[in-house]
């Protein structure tokens, strides 16, 4: 049974996985969540599905290097938020992620791994999606925690089955869920998303003054959070669509 909107505020939970698509996507979506959450005594880790590899407009790149840069810049962003599990990567190629069984079974493998209490992903299901990576880690997030709850499937993967208590969907269209979050833990997901240095011109629009450009990146990430507590009446916040009954 998904709860009637609105729900604000899961208890702590002990233990997370946050799944995105490519490195940086979880600091953009969840990112003061889970630096809430690390700093009340969870362990948040993280599973990005692609290598990021295509995340760039400089065709003269070395792919490798770029490659390598970004793993190193997601378990610097988790370090900001306060992370403190693990950092995995599916390393499927940007761009070409699909929601097989062969992806299917290293998410279960993930989540069994570390047991979160609470998962979150990208919504699936969300309309005029561009991005087919965001919908297939969205279907990944999904399945996979069927996949991991129960006993049949993937046994060979030789962990005992987890079940999650809640999965929370972000860039849904039709949120139900908010979690509160204060300045200080808006500083750490702004100071977590700057760690991806690669992405400053594609994503953050900081190119040709970055004093100012990053001021301005700082704004609009916080008129995101406000956008997202609005909902509730609180001053900042992350919007999710929460499923409960997994």
């Amino acid at each position: 049974m998904t709860p009637t909107f609105p729900t604000i505020d899961l208890p702590t939970p002990r233990s997370v996985l946050a799944i995105g698509a490519h490195p940086d996507d979880i600091e953009f979506e969840c990112g003061a969540t889970l630096a809430k959450w690390a700093a009340a005594g969870a362990v948040v880790n993280h599973l990005v599905c692609t290598d990021g590899s295509k995340g760039t407009w400089d065709e003269t790149i070395d792919q490798a290097t770029l490659v390598a840069t970004r793993r190193i810049e997601q378990r610097e962003a988790a370090r900001r938020l306060g992370a403190t599990g693990s950092v995995s990567f599916l390393d499927e190629v940007d761009g070409e992620l699909t929601s097989g069984l062969d992806q299917r079974r290293e998410v279960a493998r993930v989540i069994r791994e570390t047991r979160p209490d609470v998962v979150l992903g990208h919504d699936p299901w969300k309309r005029w999606r561009l991005h087919p990576d965001h919908r297939h880690a969205g279907f990944l997030a999904v399945e996979g925690i069927v996949a991991a709850r129960d006993p049949f499937f993937f046994p060979e993967i030789g962990l005992d089955r987890h079940r999650p208590d809640v999965l929370l969907l972000f860039e849904s269209e039709a949120p139900n869920h908010v979690e509160q979050v204060t300045p200080n833990h808006a500083t750490r997901k702004i100071d977590a998303l700057l760690a991806h240095e690669s992405q400053f011109e594609t994503t953050m629009v900081i190119t040709e003054d970055p004093d100012t450009e990053t001021v301005a990146f700082r704004e609009r990430e916080l008129d995101q959070l406000r956008a997202g507590a609005s909902a509730v009446d609180a001053e900042l916040g992350e919007a999710f669509h929460r499923i409960d009954e997994l």
